[in-house]
């Protein structure tokens, strides 16, 4: 059993390896901040990181003839310790090229003390997707996150605080708006509230103790505005790790802001089952994605 269970892990992590149109470093010319780590990155468990102090995008592009000019940032989860990048990265950056649709699974920098870190690569990896949009075939105004779990929380962080570019900046990357236009959150943590929130990602984003400024600046649902974009959220009832109610409380302000939002509840699926097939009923959620995607226009 182990030994068929090693080389399942090998031939998924080589599937994820090779079937990249491109790898990519988020700062090419060096990160503007540190984030403490110094030591070497690691990988365990097949394809999970951590230590990780510089951040990778991953392209994966669709054929020509199966392009719909959409595509999604992918932020794999892992309560800001370490990186889930296979389910939940890899293999959902995969299942995207093949439905036609661009995947770049985002390996973010670690936060270690530094909370703005992740979420400063995540906006970094958004404006380099716009920017190469012509050269992906790639439609700039299709652009979305996603994120499980604690990549949940990065993706909706980016989701509910963004820019539209500095036309004013030196660098052309500065100029390009890190608004994603729709997002992707499987069993998302939302909020650092206590009644609900997920303690093990609060405290590895912003550290011990209660600060309720810090709190309240990643409790992402009291940051949704007219113009964040529309959300497909995706969560188990039998959710024993992120309480379902953090993706109850970001549906609620989405819809309080007529923000078009879809969720789905499953009775079975637990947490982390990303792009898993356990024969339960979270298993249909890629399918009605792509429904979803086709409603609001994204794809036809």
């Amino acid at each position: 059993m182990k030994r068929t269970l090693f080389f399942t892990t090998l031939f998924l992590l080589s599937i994820g390896l090779t079937a990249q149109n491109k790898v990519l470093k988020v700062w090419p010319n060096g990160a503007p901040n540190h984030n403490g780590m110094d030591e070497p990155e690691e990988k365990y468990e097949g394809a999970r990181v951590r230590k990780v102090s510089e951040a990778e995008m991953y392209v994966y592009l669709p054929e020509k003839s199966k392009n719909t000019g959409a595509a999604v940032v992918i932020c794999p989860g892992g309560g800001y310790i370490i990186e889930a990048m296979d389910h939940e990265g890899y293999e959902m950056g995969e299942w995207l090229k093949q439905q036609g649709v661009a995947g770049i699974v985002l390996k973010y920098r670690l936060p270690y003390g530094h909370h703005e870190i992740p979420s400063g690569d995540a906006r970094q990896a958004m404006r380099i997707v716009r920017s190469h949009a012509e050269d992906w075939g790639i439609d700039p105004s299709k652009i979305g996150i996603a994120g499980s779990s604690a990549g949940g929380h990065l993706a909706s962080t980016v989701g509910t605080r963004f820019d539209y570019g500095n036309e004013q900046s030196t660098d052309p990357l500065e100029k390009v708006s890190c608004r994603p236009d729709f997002m992707l959150l499987l069993y998302p943590v939302i909020t650092f509230r206590e009644e609900f929130g997920h303690m093990g990602s609060r405290k590895n984003l912003i550290g011990e103790g209660n600060n309720w400024e810090m709190v309240q600046k990643y409790s992402n649902e009291m940051h949704v505005t007219p113009e964040t974009p529309p959300a497909f959220l995706v969560l188990a009832d039998d959710d024993k790790s992120v309480p379902p109610r953090n993706s109850i409380e970001f549906y609620l302000a989405l819809k309080k802001n007529n923000i078009p939002a879809e969720m789905h509840i499953f009775a079975e699926g637990g947490h982390g089952f990303g792009m898993n097939k356990k024969n339960l009923p979270a298993d249909q959620w890629p399918e009605l994605f792509i429904n979803w995607l086709k409603a609001i226009k994204i794809i036809k």
